[in-house]
């Protein structure tokens, strides 16, 4: 079934589930991305010779069974990539909690062959899949009896394999990271919050906007976390007595410094200690009878739930869909029923049942009033964003900013990237927070060497998170040839630390400053760089900031794209984006947009490759399949995009036509995407901590030579790691200007998979069932913990 490569890399090639039947159903609260988890599970399942049925309705559709109960073909699929909500249906079911209408849906499953169930839905629909796992040898006895199906039936049939997947908006099942649909949610809040800001700006309002999350307050702590809100308010941390008071000031205090709006974000569970419920209208009461502000409401509603799913989403879906379908083939009579989730960046397995007993136990602390508890409960995520928020925010109105411990400056380095503000302002913020005097340095190491450094305090980066570019100005310039120049300015105003936010050149840039140590102390000082670039090609990291926005863009316009040819003849579009080098965009943005082929540097091709993918598409469009889509980048000085294009159009004849687009720097503008600006956020302020750290080890003096003051953080698989940047040289390809390995990489398979090509997928990341671990961390490390 398998195969292991030199380096041990484990890859399956001919995995067959031939004589396996694999069931898909979407169950309670519909959430984007739910289409696209669906579409990976019937066409992976297909891949491997599994036959796939649609449960149309959820556990309703399967206790009713008849026509819920169909079979998926390739076909099926196509075009829900980018459909909002679930195209087969979810539906509450009060008979399927009933053991009779268990019995009723095992008799469906069996008499179709069916043994292998995977459920998309929240904690109640994967406990009602368990329960049913469990039951099943019972249920089948109970129908021999009955006579509706025999004993060898029976034995045939004898084990229900159980694979879940969490779709549900609100982010509240423990065990992931993130859930689908809850990034696309963020989005719909995001875009409301950012028209809304406009209007309250002009007339000076204060508005309250109430989005979901009945127990769960991730939604409104991280879309107040992407949009710089005055204040939230969630369920897990409800605000200490005389929250009142406190908010009011911090609204009073916010407009002293020439602010025309506030913002308050309220999760729709919000309690006080006591148990009170805090709606948005006694919030908008409040602050009108104490203020006299001009107040309005907002209730979002069912809005964060409509749309399209976000490119983060489609991929998370499709790789876990993906991995629910080798779990499913891997599973035996013994195996306990798993859940698929994402840590870090890392999709894993776990317990099903051990992670719906975690979730249960966050409503038992919220209950018994142990909100400590519960926020620790819900895991790093959002015991994180608590700590940001409340920092960043400044809810601490008692701090006292009369003293400096040390001067840290900042600046952008390389091309401008989405996110690159909401990093800025965050460094400022946590780094006064914590003392230090904040220095912005304009245009990058051009405006270091040239002095354009000034003091930036706290209202000077208001308003700066959903702003693109960089309005600190940012330039490719390298430190190398102005050295003493900077070393000059560094020396001047007494600079102690340095952050550098940017791509590529800033890990350059940070490498030279380190080289000139031994000719210029002022350059022995922490520095520590941050990612952020729409290529994500930044050694030492996963993600970048910036990539997201940029993979947004590209999947908004694939879709427009791909619409234009709705009602036309059979079409085939070209698509070129941004990399240089890197294939990070091509790659993962063709999986979110269900791209047919993604032509990159690191993976060479040939006309022998082209020729085939022509045939491929080709034989595709005449089953009944209208588009398609080719991305690609300037990877190939002869292979560029007009000539596949010509390629293409010229094969194509009298099957399909051939259409041309280069996305160009759209893919570098716009407004940032949550992610981006969670993601900004939450690093730059790990950064500065980092940073505070550093310098509290100094005597007096700042001096620091050593590798490990000079470091770059980075997303690595599961956590943020800080990594000297001495240690990546060896990582590096610095003539292509890409990291040696690339994790993406691994789903590129995924993507000729889902666009139905046989080749191999490495599955050495898979296979593992592990448990959930909550570890309990010290006092000092809780709220610094990622």
């Amino acid at each position: 079934r398998f195969r292991r490569d030199s380096r041990g890399r484990k890859f399956f090639e001919n995995l067959t589930g031939a004589g396996k039947a694999i069931a898909v159903l979407t169950s309670g609260g519909d959430a984007q991305g739910m289409n696209a988890a669906v579409r990976a599970v019937v066409r992976m399942g297909i891949y491997v010779g599994a036959k796939v049925y649609f449960v149309h309705e959820g556990y309703q559709g399967m206790v009713d069974g008849g026509d819920n109960i169909k079979e998926a073909t390739w076909e099926s699929v196509s075009s829900m990539l980018q459909m909002g909500g679930t195209v087969i249906g979810s539906a509450r079911c009060k008979d399927f909690r009933t053991r009779e209408g268990r019995l009723k849906a095992a008799h469906n499953l069996v008499q179709r062959g069916i043994t292998n169930l995977c459920v998309i839905g929240g904690d109640g629909s994967l406990t009602g899949a368990n329960l049913f796992r469990e039951e099943w040898s019972g249920l089948l006895a109970e129908l021999v009896q009955q006579g509706l199906i025999d004993e060898e039936a029976s034995q045939k049939y004898s084990a229900l394999h159980i694979v879940g997947m969490v779709g549900s908006i609100d982010n509240d099942f423990c065990g992931t990271d993130m859930t689908i649909g809850t990034d696309s949610a963020l989005h719909r809040i995001i875009e409301v919050v950012d028209a809304i800001m406009t209007t309250a700006q002009s007339h000076q309002r204060t508005f309250v906007l109430e989005v979901m999350g009945r127990h769960c307050g991730y939604l409104a702590l991280v879309s107040a976390l992407a949009c710089g809100a005055d204040w939230v308010l969630i369920p897990e941390m409800p605000p200490e007595d005389g929250w009142e008071e406190k908010m009011c000031q911090k609204l009073s205090a916010t407009r002293s410094r020439g602010s025309r709006l506030n913002i308050i974000i309220v999760a729709e569970g919000a309690i006080d200690r006591h148990g009170k419920a805090i709606t948005s209208s006694i919030v908008k009461d409040l602050v009108v009878q104490r203020l006299g502000f001009d107040t309005r409401v907002t209730i979002l509603g069912h809005v964060q739930r409509g749309g399209t799913p976000s490119a983060f989403d489609r991929i998370l879906a499709s790789r876990m869909g993906v991995e629910a379908v080798l779990a499913l083939l891997e599973t035996t009579a013994n195996t306990a029923a798993c859940v698929v989730s994402l840590c870090g960046n890392q999709s894993v397995r776990l317990p099903l049942m051990e992670c719906v007993q975690m979730t249960q136990e966050v409503q038992k602390a919220m209950d018994g009033k142990r909100f400590e508890e519960a926020v620790r409960l819900r895991g790093r995520c959002v015991s994180y964003a608590l700590f940001v928020t409340c920092g960043v925010a400044n809810y601490f109105l008692s701090f006292d900013c009369s003293f400096f411990n040390f001067n840290v400056a900042v600046l952008n380095v390389g091309a401008p990237a989405a996110g690159m503000n909401a990093a800025v302002r965050s460094a400022v913020r946590v780094g006064i927070s914590e003392g230090h005097k904040m220095f912005a340095v304009s245009d990058g190491f051009e405006g270091f060497y040239k002095g354009q450094i000034k003091e930036i305090k706290w209202a000077d980066v208001g308003g700066w998170t959903g702003q693109g570019g960089s309005l600190l100005g940012t330039k490719r310039t390298l430190p190398a040839k102005h050295i003493d120049k900077i070393a000059e300015q560094m020396r001047k105003y007494n600079i102690n630390a340095l952050l550098m936010i940017g791509g590529f050149e800033a890990i350059l840039g940070i490498m030279e400053l380190l080289a000139a140590r031994g000719t210029y102390e002022e350059l022995c000082v922490p520095m520590v760089m941050v990612p952020a670039t729409v290529s994500n090609n930044v050694p030492g990291s996963d993600l970048s900031i910036g990539a997201d926005t940029a993979l947004n863009a590209i999947t908004d316009t694939c879709d427009r794209i791909k619409q234009s040819a709705s009602g036309t003849k059979r079409r085939v579009f070209i698509i070129e984006t941004m990399g240089g080098y890197c294939g990070y965009l091509a790659s993962v943005g063709g999986l979110a947009a269900g791209a047919d082929a993604a032509y990159i540097f690191e993976e060479p091709f040939d006309i022998r490759d082209l020729q085939s993918n022509v045939e491929h598409l080709t034989e595709k469009m005449k089953t009944g399949i209208q588009r398609g889509l080719v991305l690609r980048y300037n990877s190939n000085e002869n292979y560029t995009t007009d000539f596949i294009y010509q390629l293409y159009s010229e094969e194509g004849k009298g099957v399909f036509d051939c259409r041309k687009n280069v996305l160009g720097h759209m893919q570098q503008g716009g407004a940032p995407s949550p992610f981006d600006r969670n993601f900004g956020t939450k690093i730059a302020a790990k950064a500065m901590q980092w940073i505070t750290k550093k310098l509290n080890e100094s005597y007096r003096k700042v001096f620091a030579n050593t590798e490990d003051s000079a470091c770059l953080l980075g997303m690595r698989r599961r956590a943020m790691v800080f990594q000297p940047v001495v240690q990546l040289k060896d990582e590096t390809d610095f003539v292509h200007r890409i990291p040696k390995e690339q994790w993406w990489l691994k789903l590129r398979p995924l993507m000729k998979i889902l666009a139905k090509y046989k080749t191999s997928y490495d599955i050495s990341d898979s296979g593992q069932l592990e448990h959930v671990v909550l570890r309990r961390p010290k006092e000092s490390e809780a709220m610094a913990a990622i």
